[in-house]
């Protein structure tokens, strides 16, 4: 057990918990670990997960397994999207937005203008805590504690995140929101053995070959998780080629969605499997 797992928040002070739930390996280590503190903690009845509908751009199955895993435990589960349309709809309409402005910026999410995160997934669960706060009708202010499965080790800017802070966007004169990163310091063998132990259906994205879930085309993906993602979904690699050469912009820095689609179709499409493979490789067991 890592020693982060003994670090964390006293979830018995939280009137909602929320924990966001991608259905991806970091979000349902996150999950397991949550609920159990929780049960130590007698509020697993405070606990709310949410899962953030990406549409299409997810992996198949995506928003189903999510609410699987949190029907595993028990507990209430929402799905919210972003009201005013998916993601390649947004970034399409930004495009036109931004050359209306005489801007010639990309219009693609980068690691430094994420939108994807901001208007996908963080402004539809800040509506969401605003929802449960006010079915709780307290005669105070409410404390949430908002759960997120980020984790130092997937990036140099994660590294610089604290295990708990306070959300000062989120919070209001009728909430106090802390945003909590229970798995943080955990590294990808002890999410991988969480998921293991636990029991519960991963993604089968993973046996698959991709190494991380989130959009099948994440910009933050390494170029050999987008060419798997490509040999995996080669229709939706090919929507997003087609909205590459409209805008004008490659895919990300230094790398073309073009590319990416050469590179898989030179490699062969790919079957979507589910034998387990990705469990036993990331914990070193025999096939």
């Amino acid at each position: 057990m890592p020693a982060a797992m003994s670090a964390g928040v006293d979830l018995s002070t939280a009137d909602v918990i929320l924990l966001n739930s991608s259905a991806g390996k970091d979000s349902q280590a996150m999950l397991d670990w949550a609920v159990e503190l929780a049960d130590k903690a007698g509020v697993r009845d405070r606990i709310t997960v949410l899962h953030c509908d990406l549409g299409d751009v997810e992996w198949p199955g995506t928003r189903e397994l999510a609410r699987r895993q949190a029907e595993h435990y028990g507990l209430r589960f929402e799905v919210r999207h972003r009201e005013q349309g998916g993601l390649l709809q947004q970034i399409e309409e930004r495009h036109h937005t931004l050359r209306a402005k005489g801007s010639t910026a990309p219009a693609w999410p980068s690691s430094s203008a994420k939108f994807c995160t901001s208007d996908q997934k963080r402004g539809p669960a800040r509506k969401l805590i605003t929802e449960l706060v006010t079915e709780l009708d307290l005669d105070r202010p409410a404390f949430v504690v908002n759960g997120l499965g980020l984790r130092a080790a997937e990036s140099s800017a994660r590294a610089k995140r604290l295990a708990t802070a306070i959300d000062p966007a989120a919070t209001s004169g009728r909430r106090t929101v802390l945003t909590w990163h229970p798995i943080l310091d955990w590294s990808d063998r002890d999410v991988w053995q969480r998921i293991a132990d636990s029991g519960v259906d991963y993604h089968p994205a993973y046996d698959s070959g991709m190494t991380r879930l989130s959009c099948s085309f994440c910009i933050l993906a390494s170029r050999a998780d987008l060419v798997t993602a490509a040999r995996l979904r080669p229709a939706k690699a090919a929507e997003y080629l087609a909205l590459e050469q409209r805008l004008g912009h490659t895919f990300k820095m230094g790398l073309s969605m073009a590319e990416i689609v050469a590179e898989a179709e030179r490699l062969g499409p790919l079957p979507m499997v589910s034998d387990g493979s990705a469990l036993r490789r990331n914990l070193a067991l025999a096939a």
